[in-house]
């Protein structure tokens, strides 16, 4: 039981609920054509986002880290007619892939892709005001997250949701001897949110034909009382 058995059930499970998707195709062919690294979300994994949004009934939705924008086809289309999504991205080459695939899948008129840091591009969007956020996605560098998790605080409202990919970092996440950044700022991120009373929060582990990984879910809570243990 491991890697190969992950992949075959993935393969299994995504073939079955998964009908083959011409936009969401070209993207993953586009951004490897490109060159841009394959850390994008699973098919399952964007059904799953695309799921918990439409569930949630999210009409705006903030992305911070849009690689070749496959996950954000999936969010995208899972708002009604009139819905916002917002997605940061600080490689330019990133975001001129993304740029072209959302276009293609007919989404550029709702979708703002804003090319730069997001740690420069967020302050600027809460200067904005305008109607909070109902749902983001955090999936960009790891030793920034608590800092994208507070700046999300900051554009949400009580009962947005929250959700952060790649939590676990194949179980390294448990190692507090390890001094890698990318787990320091998970680590980091956790921390935070278990001190933070305005939030109910949980994590998961997966694992899947993109390794042994995890994500978190925060809900935001008027008046919260922190995690119950």
């Amino acid at each position: 039981m491991g890697p190969e058995i992950w992949t075959v059930v993935d393969e299994y499970l995504d073939g079955l609920l998964l009908p083959r998707d011409e936009a969401l195709d070209a993207a993953l062919e586009a951004s490897a054509a490109a060159g841009l690294p394959a850390i994008h979300v699973s098919p399952s994994q964007g059904r799953f986002l695309q799921l918990l949004a439409r569930i949630h009934g999210a009409r705006r939705i903030l992305e911070i880290g849009t690689l070749g924008g496959y996950s954000t086809i999936w969010l995208a289309r899972a708002m009604p007619e009139g819905g916002r999504l917002v997605t940061l991205e600080a490689d330019p080459r990133h975001a001129e892939v993304a740029r072209t695939n959302l276009a293609r899948a007919g989404l550029s008129g709702v979708v703002e892709l804003r090319q730069g840091p997001a740690l420069d591009t967020l302050p600027a969007l809460r200067a904005e005001g305008g109607t909070p956020f109902d749902l983001v996605f955090i999936d960009a560098d790891k030793p920034s997250t608590a800092d994208y998790f507070s700046w999300a605080m900051k554009l949400t409202r009580p009962g947005s949701v929250i959700v952060v990919d790649n939590v676990v970092r194949k179980g390294a996440v448990a190692d507090a001897e390890s001094t890698a950044e990318d787990v320091l700022g998970v680590r980091r991120f956790l921390e935070m949110v278990a001190a933070d009373p305005r939030v109910r929060a949980s994590a998961l582990q997966t694992v899947g034909n993109k390794g042994y990984d995890g994500f978190a879910l925060a809900l935001v809570e008027a008046g919260g009382t922190g995690n119950p243990r």
